[in-house]
């Protein structure tokens, strides 16, 4: 009789906490008694090794080798899944516990460190002028990135040949190309030219470390569209641009939407970049071509590294409004782009209803009048009857 390997069972759960309870105690023997060992990473490396061998040993006991591979296999990665969760939470938590604290006070959100000093308490000053410093340079980045990214990667797919593939080598350079290094070309080409450090010179900056990964993201996923579409497209007469813009871009909006995402998280915690081209400031500056600018990671920097347990408190809570601008930046752009092709919003669903109500009006009144125009015209009742030959 045919088993299923991916069912999971209550003997199945039994086994995990058998294995990883003996696991515990045995390594927490070793640890005790049987060997000098001590240390924290240690005691979590043998108690995990040991769980993995008892629970393979448990299960070879009832199940064939395929399925104690598949169990071990079930094991290991969700193991590890379970590990990146924790690490994501450990830092969400313990910056927003180290934060809590400024995060209580008004001021916070809607002040600036102008009239804030190093012994200050943190009902005075705030972060506002980070916060809108931060949303100038990721937008102008932004503007600057998609177009320059989409187009590329369209170009790498829709025309290979010699240069494609030089530029595509560039490219994957460029994805490990240190922040220090964009900030530094940046502000040699920029700032040495008689311009003065300003937000748009740290955008500029921002813009070389999101393009890689834009370009890299965006390529994969238009690779990623069925050939039989292009070839639908260009068989009714379009053009490659016209199946690029109706074709390939529509399919592929939701994974265009993941790569640009993608590179906003790259570019909107980038530090050294806007500290060589856009300084550091306390005020807020609304003009991102003059005068210096700040930005939430640079704002974070600058808490964290003062002596002041105020100020290092206001820079885990300037870390923790950083990582709420994110999650909102990324519910934003999967509200825009996030639906999957064909998938239509509900203003659209509306629309194309109207559309295919107008339609249906419309050929409705064209069969009417094509009948009423193919209908004989009938003789007027008015008419004298035909004469009547006489007798004569």
């Amino acid at each position: 009789m045919r088993r299923s390997t991916a069912t999971i069972r209550t003997v199945d759960i039994i086994r995990l906490i058998g294995s990883g309870l003996a696991a515990v105690g045995f390594t927490a023997w070793l640890f005790a008694f049987a060997l000098p060992l001590e240390g924290v990473l240690g005691f979590v490396v043998i108690a995990y090794v040991m769980f993995l061998l008892l629970f393979g040993l448990l299960t070879a006991f009832d199940e064939n080798r395929p399925t104690v591979r598949d169990r071990l296999a079930n094991v290991v990665m969700h193991s590890l899944a379970f590990l990146m969760l924790l690490a994501l939470f450990s830092v969400v938590i313990y910056t927003t516990w180290r934060g809590v604290e400024p995060l209580g006070f008004l001021n916070f959100y809607v002040q600036d460190m102008s009239n804030a000093g190093p012994l200050d308490d943190l009902d005075v000053g705030g972060v506002l002028h980070a916060v809108v410093g931060t949303l100038i340079m990721i937008s102008i980045a932004l503007i600057l990135t998609i177009p320059l990214g989409i187009l590329t990667a369209v170009f790498l797919t829709e025309y290979p040949g010699r240069f494609a593939r030089f530029v595509r080598t560039v490219v994957e350079a460029m994805t490990a190309l240190p922040s220090i290094v964009a900030g530094l070309f940046v502000y040699a080409v920029i700032v040495q030219f008689g311009l003065s450090r300003s937000g748009f010179a740290a955008a500029c900056a921002i813009t070389v470390m999101m393009l890689p990964i834009v370009i890299r993201s965006a390529d994969v996923v238009l690779r990623l569209v069925p050939e039989n579409l292009k070839e639908a497209a260009r068989g009714l007469g379009a053009s490659t641009w016209r199946t690029v813009w109706t074709v390939t871009l529509p399919t592929s909006r939701s994974g265009l939407t993941t790569a640009v995402i993608l590179g906003t998280a790259r570019g909107i915690g980038e530090t050294s970049p806007v500290l060589l081209t856009a300084g550091a400031t306390t005020f807020f500056n609304f003009n991102p071509f003059s005068g210096p600018m700040t930005s939430l990671p640079l704002t974070t920097f600058t808490f964290v590294k003062s002596p002041e347990e105020n100020f290092i408190a206001r820079g885990f809570g300037t870390a923790a409004v950083l990582m709420v601008l994110v999650v909102i930046l990324f519910l934003v752009a999967r509200a825009i782009g996030g639906r999957g092709a064909g998938q239509l919003s509900r203003r659209q669903q509306r629309a194309r209803a109207r559309a295919s109500r107008d339609d249906d009006y419309r050929f409705r009144a064209r069969e009417l009048g094509m009948t009423a125009a193919a209908r004989p015209v009938p003789l007027p009742s008015a008419l004298p009857p035909p004469p009547t030959p006489s007798k004569d």
